[in-house]
């Protein structure tokens, strides 16, 4: 726990919808921690822009001299060591503006929702105090990252290989939100998970007698 509230990660495959989940667990007073707005923040420094280019040579820019997170995947999913090596460049920073973003939670906070693409693959699950995995379908997941993020089925296909795989995901997750219902269904079961964790934290913490 983070200043006494209840930290959850999220979990599941690419495409299952984790940041539609997360921000409905903002609306019933969590603070959602966004992973990769803090790696794309990452990738704005200038320092990590050098650093990229000194590795890897001027093509990870783009036309207007940003860094292009596409040639990155381009190049890291090709070699494990060099994904390795930029996950440890990026994901100290995203830590710390982690740690910053739940410093300045005020009172009111119901929990800390941790949305985070590699939460298990990071390290980053044994610092939760709970685990949701945000199921749905294969077929769907696919349609999805087609329609919203213009991948091709390989494209899905090489990132998904690269995670962890789902069976080892749900083992890990206490919790799990059907991400296929209607809008009003799926918040129902996210106002359900986190009202059972709250409790549990609570119950946890009071004293024996």
């Amino acid at each position: 726990m983070f200043r006494g509230k209840p930290i959850i990660g999220l979990i599941g495959g690419i495409g299952s919808g984790k940041s539609f989940v997360a921000s409905l667990f903002g609306e019933l007073g969590c603070m959602v921690i966004d992973s990769d707005r803090h790696i794309a923040q990452a990738y704005e420094r200038e320092d990590v822009r050098q650093t990229l280019v000194q590795w890897w040579g001027p093509a990870v820019l783009d036309a207007a001299g940003r860094v292009s997170r596409k040639a990155i995947a381009d190049w890291v999913f090709a070699s494990p060591g060099e994904r390795q090596r930029l996950e440890g460049l990026l994901h100290p920073l995203a830590a710390q503006m982690r740690d910053q973003q739940m410093a300045s939670a005020d009172a009111q906070t119901v929990a800390y929702v941790w949305d985070a693409p590699l939460l298990i693959e990071a390290g980053l699950a044994g610092q939760c105090d709970a685990i949701v995995f945000v199921d749905a379908p294969e077929e769907v997941r696919i349609r999805r990252v087609m329609e919203t993020r213009g991948w091709t089925l390989q494209e899905w296909q090489r990132r998904e290989k690269n995670q962890t795989p789902l069976d080892n995901k749900r083992k890990v997750a206490r919790f799990i939100v059907c991400n296929t219902a209607g809008l009003d269904e799926v918040r129902s079961q996210v106002r359900h998970v986190l009202s059972r964790i709250v409790a549990e934290i609570h119950g946890r913490e009071r004293p024996k007698v």
